[in-house]
């Protein structure tokens, strides 16, 4: 989440749109306004020891395991013509594209007609442009906007341990709504489905990713940003954040 935060932050007029791939250990992300308390056991999140994080976007509780996620980085001007849920449709046309390459069927919510609603739990909210497969819906995206740049990130669930996560959301079922690749039968590799990933996006958008890493400045900026945001209490928990 450092990294995300890092890139963002040093973003610039005229720099070249950023195309990021991470993976995660098992864990829980939590959106940018969540109330931890309302929505998880505390207790037995400490006695399970299970890392959690809160992302500078919105959206709920969010839980990860196997997961492929991705970030996005563009000049705000490149969709200053589109409106906030409509940029969702035109960036998650390449999840679309990537799930009917494993022979899935993937639509938005909206074109469903599934019934919008809200809840802390991202797994238990549905937006109109959330990606559904077989009924119920897959990973989750979110947006962040800053003066120069729109982000956006999202997770694309591969497999998850019920046991890790057991008996820690309030709300019951919860874990039974989390779609994934594994549940549907999709038993292929991290790199072949990175791979294919990375085909897609460059397919669907047509652009050519040229790859890169951190320069100094961002790595300057993650550490900034771990040692006063992500790895304190004050941010995780009370969401609250010191100036980095």
């Amino acid at each position: 989440m450092a990294v995300d935060e890092a890139l963002l932050s040093n973003f610039k007029e005229g720099d070249l749109p950023i195309f990021r791939l991470y993976r995660w250990e098992s864990s829980l992300s939590l959106g940018r306004f969540s109330k931890l308390d309302v929505s998880i056991d505390l207790e037995i999140l400490k006695n399970q020891n299970l890392p959690f994080v809160r992302r500078m976007s919105g959206g709920g509780i969010l839980v990860h395991g196997g997961d492929i996620s991705y970030s996005l980085i563009l000049p705000r001007e490149s969709l200053k013509e589109t409106g906030v849920k409509q940029s969702y449709a035109y960036l998650c046309k390449f999840l679309i594209n990537f799930y009917e390459r494993l022979a899935l069927r993937a639509e938005f919510a909206y074109d469903l007609e599934v019934t919008i609603s809200k809840s802390p739990i991202c797994m238990l909210a549905n937006e109109p442009y959330d990606i559904i497969i077989d009924g119920k819906k897959i990973g989750g995206n979110a947006q962040r906007y800053t003066k120069n740049a729109l982000f956006q990130h999202g997770s694309i669930p591969l497999s998850f341990d019920e046991n890790i996560f057991k008996n820690i959301f309030l709300e019951e079922s919860t874990l039974k709504n989390i779609n994934t690749l594994d549940k549907m039968g999709k038993d292929i590799g991290e790199r072949e489905l990175t791979l294919l990933l990375v085909e897609t996006f460059t397919q669907s958008f047509e652009v050519e990713l040229v790859s890169d890493t951190l320069t100094l400045q961002e790595l300057e900026s993650v550490d900034r940003f771990v040692t006063h945001k992500y790895a304190t209490k004050r941010w995780n928990i009370d969401a609250k954040q010191d100036e980095t």
